[in-house]
C-alpha cells in the first residue's frame, strides 16, 4: 500500500507483541543472506572504526522503495565495520553497519551530518531516510534542514542491510500473528505459550551466544563509530520511538560528543519489562477511546458508528468462532484483526481505515483488515516477511534481563484486561517470547547524560506507542532534557505542525532550545 513519508514516520510503531519499545512497518528492506550488508550501488569497503567511510553512489536504493530520487537529492552508500562485541574489540569479529548519506543540491553553510533512526527495533533507518528526504510537503523533512545536513540514515546491526537477523519462518510469523490476543482457556494458552517456546529455541539454535550482541548497547557503541565515520566531530541525531532509547543511550556513554539530539516519542528507560509493557496497554487503551470519540462525532467518515469499541469487540469475538475468509486465503481470526487495530492508531489518518475495515469485515470482506495488519507486520503480498520481528524479537530480548514467568504472564493477563478491556491481556501475552530467549542478556544503561548540553525530548499527547507520561520520565532521568509537547493523536510528532518543526529546526540548526514547557497544538 503506498504511504507517504509521513505515514511511515507516524506508523513507527510499538512493538506489542515483544516489548516497550516500537518496530515499524516499512517497507521491505534489501533482501539478504545474513551473511552482511546489502546496500545497493556500494562497492567500497566496510570502513573501520575510527576511520572515514568511503562513499559510494546508490540510486538504486531510492528507486527500488519509491521508483525514483527526490528531486535535487543524490544518493550515497557506505558501511562501517563494528566489532561484534564492544566488550571484546579485538576479537576480529565484526557486523557491518550499513548508511545512505543523502545530499541536497542546494546544501549551504553545512553544519554537519543529521543521524536518523525510526525505532522498532527492526526498522530500516536507511528506508525512513530515503523517505524524508522528499520534502515536507510529502511528510519529509523541511529544505531548513536538508539544506545545512548531510541527512543520513543508517540500519542498526542485525537490521535490514546491516548483518541482519533472521531466524523466523513465515509460517512461524503467520502463525504468531493470527493467534489469539487474549487466549482463555488453559489448552488454547499454552498453544501460545509454545509457538513463542518454538520461535525462542529456533533463533537459539541459529545464532547461540551471538544474540546478546544485538543489544542495544552495543549498537549505541557503533554509532559513535558511525559519527566518526561520517567526519563529525560531535553527534547531531534524530531518533524516533525506540530511536530514543538508542540516543539516550548514546548520551550516556558519550556526552562529550553530543551536538543535539531530538528524541520524539519516548521511551521511557527506567520502566521494567511488566511496568513498559502495562503502559503501552493504558497508552493504546486510550488512543482507541480517542478513535470511538471520534467515531461518534463524525459518523460520515466511520461506518461503525455510533458505537465503534462495541463494533471492534464484536468482530474479535466472531472471529475466534468463526473467521471470515481473506481473498487470499488467511482465516481473518481475532489475531488478525488485533493487529489491524494496532496498525490503525499510530495516525489518526488510520482511523477512517480502520472504520471502513471493520465494516467490510461485517459484510464479509476481509481484505481491508489485512491491508492494515500487513503494513504492521511488514508482510510481503507473496507472504513472506522482512526481518522487521526477527530483529524487534532479537534486539528487545538482548536487552531484557527480568522477563516475568509465564505463570505471572498468565496472571497478569487477567488483571490487565480487567483494566484495559481491549489491550490489556493482549500486552501481557506480548511478554512471552523472552521468557524462553536464549543467550546473554545484556541491559542498557539508565543514567544520567551528565556533561550533554540539552536535548529535547518531544512527545505526543496522544501517543499510543510510547505513551507521553515517558517524556517527561526521559528528560527526567537524562538530567539535561527539555519537553517539546504535540497536543496531537499518532506515534511521534516530528515533522507535523508548523508549532514542531519550527521548535526543532532551530534546535538542529542553532541550538536554540525550545522554552521550557512549550505546548504545540494539533493543528
Amino acid at each position: 500500500m503506498p504511504r507517504t513519508p509521513r505515514l511511515v514516520l507516524a506508523a513507527l510503531v510499538a512493538a506489542v507483541v515483544t516489548t516497550a519499545g516500537c518496530t515499524l512497518p516499512v517497507f521491505a528492506p534489501e533482501d539478504s543472506d545474513g551473511s552482511g550488508p546489502t546496500v545497493a550501488g556500494s562497492k567500497a569497503p566496510a570502513a573501520v572504526p575510527g576511520t572515514l567511510a568511503q562513499w559510494a553512489p546508490c540510486p538504486e536504493v531510492p528507486q527500488k522503495l519509491v521508483g525514483r530520487a527526490a528531486q535535487g537529492m543524490t544518493y550515497d552508500c557506505a558501511s562501517v565495520a563494528v566489532p561484534r562485541d564492544w566488550n571484546a574489540p579485538r576479537s576480529g569479529q565484526t557486523y557491518d553497519v550499513a548508511m545512505v548519506r543523502i545530499r541536497s543540491a542546494n546544501q549551504r553553510d553545512r553544519i554537519g551530518s543529521l543521524l536518523i533512526n525510526p525505532g522498532g527495533p527492526g526498522a530500516s533507518g536507511i528506508d525512513t531516510a530515503v523517505y524524508l528526504s522528499f520534502g515536507q510537503a510529502l511528510g519529509g523533512l523541511p529544505t531548513e534542514v536538508t539544506d545545512r545536513f548531510d541527512i543520513v540514515g543508517f540500519d542498526p546491526r542485525g537490521i535490514g542491510r546491516s548483518s541482519p537477523v533472521t531466524c523466523i519462518g513465515a509460517r512461524d510469523q503467520d502463525a504468531t500473528f493470527a493467534a489469539s490476543p487474549d487466549p482463555r482457556s488453559d489448552a488454547d494458552f499454552q498453544e501460545v505459550v509454545a509457538l513463542n517456546k518454538k520461535v525462542a529455541e529456533g533463533c537459539g539454535r541459529k545464532y547461540g551466544d551471538q544474540l546478546g550482541t544485538f543489544s542495544t548497547e552495543q549498537a549505541a557503541r557503533d554509532m559513535d563509530a558511525l559519527r566518526a565515520a561520517v567526519g563529525d566531530a560531535k553527534m547531531t541525531y534524530l531518533g524516533f520511538s525506540y530511536g530514543t532509547l538508542l540516543g539516550a543511550t548514546y548520551a550516556q556513554l558519550f556526552p562529550d560528543k553530543v551536538r543535539a539530539l531530538v528524541l520524539d516519542g519516548a521511551v521511557n528507560p527506567r520502566q521494567d519489562f511488566v511496568a513498559g509493557s502495562e503502559a503501552q496497554a493504558k497508552g493504546f487503551e486510550r488512543a482507541f477511546t480517542n478513535f470511538t470519540t471520534w467515531c461518534k462525532a463524525t459518523p460520515g467518515k466511520c461506518p461503525i458508528a455510533p458505537d465503534a469499541r462495541e463494533a471492534v469487540t464484536d468482530a474479535l469475538a466472531k472471529a475466534e468462532a468463526s473467521p471470515v475468509r481473506g481473498s487470499d486465503g488467511r482465516d481473518a481470526t481475532s489475531g488478525w484483526i488485533f493487529v489491524a487495530v494496532i496498525s490503525s492508531l499510530y495516525t489518526e489518518s488510520g482511523w477512517q481505515q480502520l472504520a471502513e475495515a471493520v465494516d467490510d469485515l461485517q459484510a464479509g470482506d476481509a481484505d481491508g483488515i489485512f491491508d492494515l495488519a500487513d503494513q504492521y507486520a511488514d508482510r510481503r503480498p507473496d507472504g513472506s516477511y522482512s526481518n522487521l520481528f526477527d530483529a524487534n524479537l532479537t534486539v528487545n530480548c538482548a536487552d531484557t534481563a527480568d522477563a516475568p514467568s509465564v505463570e505471572r504472564i498468565r496472571q497478569l493477563q487477567g488483571e490487565w484486561r480487567a483494566k484495559y478491556p481491549l489491550f490489556g491481556a493482549a500486552l501481557a501475552m506480548g511478554m512471552l517470547p523472552c521468557v524462553y530467549w536464549p543467550g546473554n542478556r545484556d541491559p542498557y544503561p539508565v543514567g544520567a547524560a551528565t556533561g550533554a548540553p540539552p536535548i529535547v525530548v518531544v512527545g505526543t499527547t496522544g501517543d499510543p506507542a510510547t505513551p507521553y507520561e515517558n517524556t517527561a520520565e526521559l528528560a527526567r532521568m537524562l538530567g539535561t532534557g527539555r519537553v517539546l509537547t504535540w497536543e496531537g493523536e499518532g506515534h511521534t510528532a516530528y515533522p507535523s505542525t508548523k508549532c514542531i518543526v519550527e521548535a526543532v529546526d532551530r534546535y538542529l540548526i542553532d541550538l536554540t532550545v525550545p522554552k521550557e514547557g512549550l505546548r504545540c497544538p494539533a493543528k
